[in-house]
């Protein structure tokens, strides 16, 4: 799909709700907090949003249905992605010329050579010893790389070395070198250049994988590199081993090796385009672990007293607020997962199981409520909505009312999005997902986390709540803001 159909398709849909809601740019802008130029571009498809958040909250602020939430956030993903490969594609072209005029030098260098090479030939009996043997110009079928190496080295600088300085000009004879000499000189190191460039490449596709350790037995296809935020393992089929994300071992000692945290997502380098997609993982997940459902459930636990906190946050400044505060979600934590193929085949997804890493008692850290008192929140239900107790024994994800249960098929041009709402009351929980894949005879799991870290909520009972009311310099107790 061109970069222009993507953004095409994602804008007309953004114009429709923009158009439904009766309401203008202007107005549209400021509830926002965007320039209206920039919302304007958005809406003609002149410009695709780096982040999905504010784009959430123009559909809402539309009253965009549930469907078209979905619908709107697959095209803007679809979108995305696109941009990103252009922007890729245009990195890799601006480095063509550089590396083409790089060349142009050595060119240079290596046709200057031979009548170096020619007025070292022609100097005098005293600068260079007598040959013995075949003369230089007329070197013998078995040994051709005798005269033009023996001719290299005789330069005081070195091999292949540039004169220091160039004849006198008053003797011209001794620049001047004989045309068969040259030729056949030159005839011989071109065909030295082209042994060499042909043996080197047969060594190198005569190594296995690249010249990798011999005992992988894959080629070196089983360390692929894609998006951070996955980690994977894939179950190799009984003709072939390719890896998923990370590095995968044989069935025999698969669960004896820990994957490592590499991304997921593309074939490993060097591998024929041919056999890209085979090779590499075919499906790529991205993780959004502090989007929210509405801020009106949103809420963090911090070790800081409300005198010291900042203002609560929008929802696409929510990562950089936790982490300047070093919150963790409080009671729940709303999970948003973008799932979409690398390619045109299609890719089961099978499920989703919750592993926890760790439970310990709840944090006894304040509450504070993202809220602003007595703004009311909206917000429809998802069409892949899922739910998870993290005081269970066993958690696991439970469907939403009225919505299906796994398996989904995903592809490069059909992506999923999963919505989970992790609660917990007892505990303080660090957990993450494990996504199971198959496509054709391949399968695999995906470790899903935090950019490499667990997932943490903790419970939140009995801690000191806080909330920020409207135009207010500071938090105050929870429930204490008078409304009008």
């Amino acid at each position: 799909m061109s970069e222009q159909t993507a953004a095409a398709d994602f804008a007309a849909l953004l114009r429709e709700l923009k158009d439904r809601s009766g309401l203008s740019y202007g107005v549209l802008a400021k509830r926002l907090h965007m320039s209206t130029s920039t919302l304007h571009r958005y809406c003609n498809g002149d410009a695709v949003p780096a982040d999905y958040a504010p784009v959430e909250r123009l559909a809402r602020l539309c009253k965009a249905r549930p469907g078209e939430l979905v619908e709107l956030h697959r095209r803007w993903v679809l979108a995305d992605a696109v941009r990103g490969r252009k922007g890729a594609a245009g990195a890799a072209a601006a480095e063509t010329p550089s590396g083409d005029a790089g060349s142009e030098p050595g060119a240079a260098a290596s046709e200057a050579t031979p009548p170096a090479e020619a007025s070292r030939a022609e100097a005098s009996p005293a600068d260079v010893p007598p040959a013995e043997g075949p003369r230089a110009d007329a070197p013998s079928v078995g040994a051709p790389a005798a005269a033009p190496v023996g001719a290299t080295n005789t330069s005081p600088s070195g091999a292949g070395a540039r004169p220091s300085a160039l004849p006198p000009a008053d003797a011209p004879d001794r620049t001047t070198p004989a045309p068969a000499r040259r030729r056949t000189r030159t005839a011989v190191l071109a065909g030295i250049a082209v042994a060499a460039v042909a043996a080197g490449v047969t060594f190198a596709v005569g190594l296995p994988g690249g010249g990798g350790s011999g005992d992988d037995g894959d080629g070196g296809r089983h360390r692929p590199v894609g998006a951070a935020g996955a980690t994977a393992e894939e179950s190799p089929s009984a003709s072939s081993s390719p890896s998923s994300t990370a590095s995968a071992s044989p069935s025999s000692s698969a669960e004896e090796k820990s994957p490592a945290r590499t991304p997921a997502g593309s074939a490993p380098a060097g591998a024929p385009d041919g056999e890209e997609r085979k090779s590499g993982v075919p499906v790529t997940v991205q993780a959004a672990p502090y989007a929210w459902e509405s801020p009106c459930s949103q809420r963090y636990l911090v070790d800081k007293p409300a005198g010291e906190m900042k203002p609560p946050p929008v929802e696409e400044g929510a990562a950089a607020w936790v982490a300047a505060h070093g919150a963790v979600s409080s009671g729940q934590q709303y999970l948003r997962l973008t799932v979409q193929g690398t390619g045109p085949e299609t890719v089961v997804v099978d499920g989703l199981t919750v592993r926890v890493a760790g439970k310990r008692a709840p944090l006894a850290w304040n509450d504070y409520a993202m809220a602003y008192p007595g703004v009311g929140c909206g917000g429809g239900v998802q069409t892949r909505a899922f739910s998870v107790s993290l005081d269970s024994a066993r958690p696991s994800l439970t469907p939403e009312a009225g919505n299906e249960d796994f398996p989904f098929k995903v592809s490069e041009s059909d992506p999923e999005v999963y919505y989970i709402t992790a609660s917990v009351s007892a505990y303080d929980v660090d957990w993450y997902l494990e996504l199971k894949w198959s496509s054709g005879d391949r399968s695999g799991t995906l470790t899903v986390d935090d950019g490499g870290r667990p997932f943490r909520t903790s419970g939140n009972k009995g801690r000191p709540a806080y909330e920020f009311p409207i135009g207010g310099d500071g938090w105050v107790p929870e429930g204490t803001t008078k409304l009008d």
